[in-house]
């Protein structure tokens, strides 16, 4: 799951056919470009979340040239000087079990409802999918009349949600969209009765759509709090501490590999997962 935002929380992206047009078009253009699978995405007005599966191990590829991508046509759009993007790197939190993905899916269609917008996933009026339109919905999207040039860009992009690979085995299409719809009606009502207990008043889609661009979001965030690195779902006890297990290994073998470079053994073979050091340095690392 992949979540980035805005410079200070501005509402850059509220929604609108404009903004919603711009980010389908590049998604689609960053998808095939680099062969990743979008499995569940929204666009809220401060923040992105997506679900997706990097199929050709170039996830960092994808996200700069995305967010390079969504930043100048948004500044074109807006009228905005400076960077749109917050300085922070994106979150990218990688999804270990089943329930993780289920779960991780019905929480980035549930959070409009989380942040206290609108009553239903269903009602947000920006870039979303919902529960039944996992694995078949398709969009075309034609060009934005601003920013990309007609001589490099193509007219209309085709986007297409998939099913998650890892949930393809164990489930049908049908049950892991049941399944989804079923942990989305849970999120949705906690997210619900949390609005409640804060005496939020809920927005809804109309207003939203009137917010102004350059407004920032005014609830309370804490800067720099935890970022995870995975996540493995509820009840998943033996999952996580064989993720935290991998993880700690992981990052002492990068640590040793990374010595050895650094004194000079350009043969040191780095740990599997290794992604810098390999594209940026042809640093040979484990296959496994």
């Amino acid at each position: 799951m992949v979540t980035r935002r805005t410079l200070r929380r501005h509402h850059l992206f509220r929604p609108d056919p404009a903004i919603a047009q711009l980010y389908l078009y590049t998604l689609g253009i960053c998808a095939k470009e680099f062969g990743v699978q979008l499995h569940a995405f929204v666009l809220m007005s401060t923040h992105e979340h997506l679900v997706l599966t990097d199929t050709n191990k170039r996830l960092p590829d994808f996200l700069r040239r995305l967010h390079r991508l969504v930043a100048l046509g948004t500044k074109v759009l807006r009228k905005w000087e400076g960077p749109v993007w917050d300085h922070e790197r994106p979150s990218v939190v990688r999804l270990l079990t089943e329930r993780a993905v289920i779960e991780k899916m019905a929480y980035v269609l549930a959070n409009p409802v989380k942040a206290g917008l609108v009553q239903r996933a269903a009602h947000w009026p920006g870039v979303t999918v919902l529960p039944q339109e996992l694995g078949r919905r398709t969009w075309k999207v034609q060009r934005p009349d601003f920013y990309f040039d007609a001589r490099t860009w193509p007219d209309e992009v085709e986007l297409t949600l998939t099913v998650p690979p890892v949930l393809q085995g164990p489930y049908t299409d049908a049950q892991i969209r049941d399944a989804v719809a079923l942990e989305l009606t849970h999120q949705e009502r906690l997210a619900q009765a949390e609005v409640k207990k804060k005496g939020w008043r809920v927005l809804g889609s109309e207003r939203i759509r009137r917010v102004s661009p350059y407004r920032r979001a005014k609830s309370f965030e804490p800067i720099r709090g935890r970022n995870p690195t995975f996540a493995v779902g509820r009840g998943q006890g033996q999952a996580f501490f064989a993720a935290v297990a991998e993880l700690r290994a992981f990052r002492r073998a990068y640590r040793d590999a990374l010595e050895r470079w650094r004194a000079g053994l350009r043969q040191t073979v780095f740990p599997a997962g290794t992604w810098a050091m390999r594209c940026m340095h042809t640093a040979p690392v484990d296959s496994g």
